[in-house]
């Protein structure tokens, strides 16, 4: 089978290659991959700026669904020609408190597809039984690839943070992630829903008015801080998600929350802060972080994708083959596509 392979840590140590079909153990399955799609974090591996440990050689994407063609002798759940989607935590202790609370998201030992553990830029990935969800017929495996960015949204959104209808809600960052959580704030009832970026994300804001968002800022061209002292009471976003990552994201976020106000950060960066936190401290605000997703985000997001709840037609801009992953990495990376689409078979 062929794959996209990172093979070094040094910046574009990334290229298709030939390999074996995965063996699998025996509460494994095969995996034929239908669809699975480009995360940043990909991207970031690709140009050597991830904040996170990786092993190479190692096959990216963790993102992914497709068909069952192989089960191991205990798996009980799944069956030949079943089409799934898959959750990301490869490899789980089992044994600690979060694992056995429903967080395995947090699991000290927790590995992931695409950086720990080979993932699903290939024909075939080896999954565990206990990382799949069944989907319906009626799910093109190009949106269910998408189940894992919209579980993280939700988890972010719907579960770590408190939103009301009414509120008013900023996101920092139009990336895929924070384009689903614009998404997901919609869907839970934000009224002022503000997304802001930077000029080379003009091709994702204009996907976020798609989406329904209030505004969609260039901070280059708008002051947030002008747009929300306009906005309702004047006293600041009820909720802001901090899903840009870059610490000039979290200082702002810090001046235009309100009082009793809430934080949420989803996105990453290795950045020093370089500012002080006293207004976490003066208006009494809760800063909250969220980290992936569990068993019940899946069930309830898989059931909004197969019912059209959640809007993906903004979002997806390229559908390509392995041949095309160079362009679908480097037309994310650039701007020029919201979110690509690989499909390995």
């Amino acid at each position: 089978m062929t794959g996209v392979v990172q093979y070094d840590l040094a910046p574009h140590s990334v290229e298709l290659r030939e390999m074996e079909i995965p063996e699998i153990g025996d509460e494994d399955v095969l995996l034929q991959v239908g669809a699975v799609s480009v995360c940043g974090s990909d991207v970031h591996q690709y140009h050597g700026t991830q904040s996170w440990a990786v092993r190479t050689p190692v096959v990216l994407g963790h993102e992914f669904g497709g068909i069952v063609a192989r089960t191991g002798k205990r798996v009980q759940g799944f069956k030949e020609g079943d089409r799934v989607v898959s959750e990301t935590a490869a490899s789980i202790c089992g044994r600690c408190m979060y694992c056995r609370s429903g967080e395995y998201n947090i699991c000290p030992e927790r590995k992931g597809f695409g950086y720990g553990i080979n993932g699903a830029m290939s024909n075939y990935v080896k999954v565990p039984e206990r990382c799949l969800h069944h989907i319906p017929d009626e799910l093109p495996f190009e949106r269910a690839a998408l189940t894992e960015p919209c579980c993280v949204a939700y988890n972010c959104v719907a579960v770590k943070s408190k939103i009301r209808p009414g509120d008013t809600v900023v996101v920092f960052g139009p990336g895929p992630i924070g384009l689903l959580c614009a998404e997901m704030a919609r869907l839970n009832g934000a009224g002022t829903l503000i997304i802001a970026g930077l000029p080379q994300d003009a091709s994702r804001l204009e996907a976020a008015k798609q989406l329904g968002v209030t505004h969609a800022v260039d901070l280059t061209r708008t002051s947030l801080n002008d747009l929300i002292r306009e906005t309702g009471d004047g006293l600041g976003a009820h909720l802001i998600i901090d899903a840009a990552g870059a610490s000039a994201a979290l200082k702002t976020a810090m001046e235009i929350v309100r009082p009793a106000g809430q934080i949420t950060k989803v996105g990453w960066g290795p950045q020093p802060l370089n500012f002080s936190l006293d207004p976490l401290v003066q208006k009494a605000v809760t800063l909250q972080g969220s980290f992936s997703h569990t068993f019940q985000n899946w069930e309830q997001v898989v059931s909004m994708l197969a019912s059209g709840q959640i809007n993906l037609q903004p979002v997806i801009s390229r559908i390509g083959g392995l041949e095309d992953w160079k362009d679908c990495f480097d037309g994310m990376h650039d701007g020029n596509y919201v979110k690509s689409v690989i499909r390995p078979n």
